[in-house]
């Protein structure tokens, strides 16, 4: 990027902060993605026990091991608890995205206005919307 050697110190200084917001928020994005699908698996799963008689043998994972389950309402009530604290890191997240998303923004705007009076034009787009 030669450009940017002509670019005054804050401006090169701003651009990078930019990139470094566009990696949090993918990273953050990625995160939620993450959660999204675990909570999920957790509701079919749920879903799935439901469909299993009591007395029926149930395995839970704990590390890479599958061990038998006391009950069916063993595993239900771990996959209950779980889906209970993900739900709750989902919604931190989902926070935190949109947080990042107006920064996002804000700083998209702010920069394009500097380029403009430096008297380069910014690209259309990057690849990196949000």
């Amino acid at each position: 990027m030669s450009a940017l050697v002509a670019l005054p110190a804050k401006l090169q200084n701003d651009l990078k902060q930019f990139q470094r917001l566009q990696q949090e928020l993918g990273t953050v994005q990625q995160q939620r993605l993450q959660l999204d699908l675990r909570l999920r698996e957790i509701g079919h799963t749920l879903e799935e026990l439901k469909a299993v008689p009591e007395e029926a043998t149930v395995y839970r994972p704990i590390g890479g091991l599958l061990v038998k389950a006391k009950s069916r309402k063993e595993v239900e009530d771990l996959l209950t608890e779980e889906q209970e604290t993900l739900g709750v890191r989902q919604k931190a997240v989902e926070r935190q995205e949109n947080h990042l998303k107006e920064r996002y923004t804000t700083m998209q705007q702010e920069l394009s206005q500097q380029l403009q009076a430096a008297g380069i034009r910014p690209e259309a787009s990057d690849g990196a919307d949000a």
